[in-house]
């Protein structure tokens, strides 16, 4: 692979990145709209401002590779029909809505675990670093979730 191609790898990849925090904005923002208590609407407002940081942060990184980020919600789509179904099943009580989260984190929180593993992309120590930094608020937002959901928080 040469330069030219490796770099668009990367960009794709950060550019799916982007496109599952879109979609993660996405439906926690309808679920604010279902909930009735505020922690619970405090959770997911917090969810949606971390993505909108990964959004930027991400970004960043894609012009500083000469690449152009995602506009579009393409490659996203698949995650969000899946959370989308989940919330089908989940009409939404408290434990439902925690679960549907907790759901949802798990998915996102593993895509990261999969652009930050990949051998093939071989990240810059700056990329890197921000990836795995986004990892770890992944992590500590799923064992938040989780906290909730079992009544320890």
């Amino acid at each position: 692979m040469n330069m030219h191609e490796y770099i668009q790898y990367q960009v794709s990849a950060l550019n799916d990145l982007i496109r599952i925090n879109q979609d993660r904005i996405t439906g926690y923002r309808q679920r604010i709209a279902m909930t009735l208590d505020d922690d619970l609407a405090d959770l997911l407002s917090d969810l949606i401002y971390q993505s909108y940081q990964h959004i930027e942060e991400l970004t960043y990184n894609i012009y500083k590779l000469g690449g152009k980020p995602a506009t579009d919600n393409k490659t996203g789509k698949f995650y969000f029909s899946w959370t989308d179904l989940k919330a089908l099943l989940f009409q939404e009580t408290r434990k439902k809505m925690l679960e549907y989260c907790e759901f949802c984190e798990d998915v996102v929180k593993n895509i990261y675990q999969k652009a930050f593993s990949a051998k093939e992309l071989h990240w810059d120590k700056k990329a890197g670093s921000l990836l795995k930094k986004h990892l770890f608020d992944m992590e500590t937002s799923y064992r938040h979730v989780l906290q909730l959901k079992n009544g320890y928080a």
